[in-house]
């Protein structure tokens, strides 16, 4: 890894572009400024460790088979380029596609899983609508016995759906951006933004004030309050969302199984530990520790339809802090102050963007204009009612 890594702006440093937040979105977005941009005068400044906030605690899953039009682009647009990235970094992601599974517990389940099907199929995203036998094959653990609390009616599922390793992932990008010039600054914490004539000028930090042309912010969980420092109050929430991991296990689970009905998912990591979820927690909290009957809750739906992890041990918990905004979908794009950007709003679903929300990011600060695939996703739906409206749209919002 380059030295450039850690190097530290000295006070009154200018930057073209200075990236507030340090997680996956924010390295995936300074790699793309300078691969396809030519930007290299660039800082990512993260407040804690590079990629140990949100980027260390997520579900690890990928997959594009949204239901709205706008969503389905994005992500299919990122699971392109998650296709293809292990190449273009040159470092292992653990990349697999081993296809991820929604099951439907209900007709209505059934209703939306379908349709659902149909409309991943119009925009180019390979889906399938699977039987109770069907879903036996692909994932022989999960139970699928009509007489069970969860009776397993189908499932739509997508092959091309799958997990990475999300440390590496942030480390191959931050690796590729290094050499390409980008420079990451630990442990500096904004305080502040200083903004006049309508326009950013400067981020105020724990290590001094960074000079700055554009200022992009991309800080899982906690976007509004540096928004707020320029004067920008955004339409989001932030919200505790939490998993654990199981002690390891001989490969077992062949595939990443969702439930919408019951907001639980259950993978298998490479190492082997068994990674489980659940939906967020209801109240508004930066709290990186959830309610316990939440995740309580869930794990019980998951031993439902997989019994044979009941021995299973927990090794460890954690929460993550989340921005959700009012249609559950992304807030990408520019801010009524002039040279401020904001990427915010994803909710549960971040990991899996990560590769197309930085290429289509980083086109937006490189031309001051939104990508056409978050286009759709501006501050400006706010205000017309153009909303994009993913919330339970799309399975289990992982």
């Amino acid at each position: 890894m380059s030295d450039r890594l850690w190097n530290s702006p000295e006070p009154d440093g200018a930057y073209d572009v200075v990236i507030v937040g340090g997680g996956g979105h924010g390295i995936a977005t300074a790699y793309y400024l300078a691969k396809n941009h030519g930007i290299t005068n660039v800082a990512v400044l993260e407040k804690g460790w590079l990629a140990g906030g949100n980027m260390a605690r997520n579900t690890t899953i990928i997959r594009s088979n949204y239901l709205w039009d706008e969503s389905a682009g994005i992500y299919e647009h990122a699971l392109k380029l998650w296709e293809g990235l292990e190449d273009e970094l040159g470092y292992d992601l653990l990349f697999s596609q081993r296809g991820v599974l929604n099951l439907a517990h209900s007709l209505q389940d059934v209703r939306d899983g379908v349709r659902r099907v149909n409309a991943n199929r119009l925009n180019g995203v390979d889906a399938e609508w699977l039987d109770p036998a069907q879903v036996k094959e692909v994932c022989p653990i999960v139970e699928t016995s009509p007489d069970v609390r969860y009776p397993v009616l189908g499932a739509t599922y997508q092959p091309r759906g799958g997990i990475a390793k999300h440390d590496y992932v942030a480390w191959g990008y931050a690796r590729a951006a290094s050499a390409l010039g980008v420079h990451f600054v630990e442990h500096c914490e904004v305080t502040g933004l200083e903004v006049s004539g309508g326009r950013v000028r400067a981020v105020e930090t724990t290590r001094g004030r960074i000079a700055a042309g554009r200022v992009a912010l991309s800080a899982a969980g906690h976007s509004s309050v540096v928004a707020g420092m320029a004067g920008v109050r955004l339409p989001v929430q932030s919200h505790t969302l939490q998993a654990l991991v199981s002690d390891l296990l001989e490969p077992v689970h062949p595939t990443v199984v969702m439930s919408n009905a019951v907001h639980v998912y259950v993978s298998q990591a490479h190492k082997g530990e068994l990674v489980m979820g659940a939906g967020i927690d209801a109240a508004n909290s930066y709290r990186r520790r959830g309610a316990f009957h939440i995740i309580e809750r869930q794990m019980a739906a998951a031993l439902e339809l997989f019994p044979c992890f009941a021995r299973a041990h927990v090794l460890r918990t954690w929460g993550g802090v989340v921005d959700v905004s009012p249609d559950a979908s992304p807030i990408v794009g520019l801010t009524p102050v002039d040279g401020l950007y904001v990427n915010c709003g994803w909710g549960t679903g971040g990991f899996k963007a990560t590769p197309g929300v930085g290429w289509c990011y980083a086109h937006t600060i490189a031309t001051g204009e939104p990508h056409p695939l978050n286009a759709p996703f501006t501050l400006d739906r706010f205000t017309t009612g153009a909303l994009v409206d993913e919330h339970g749209a799309a399975a289990v919002a992982h």
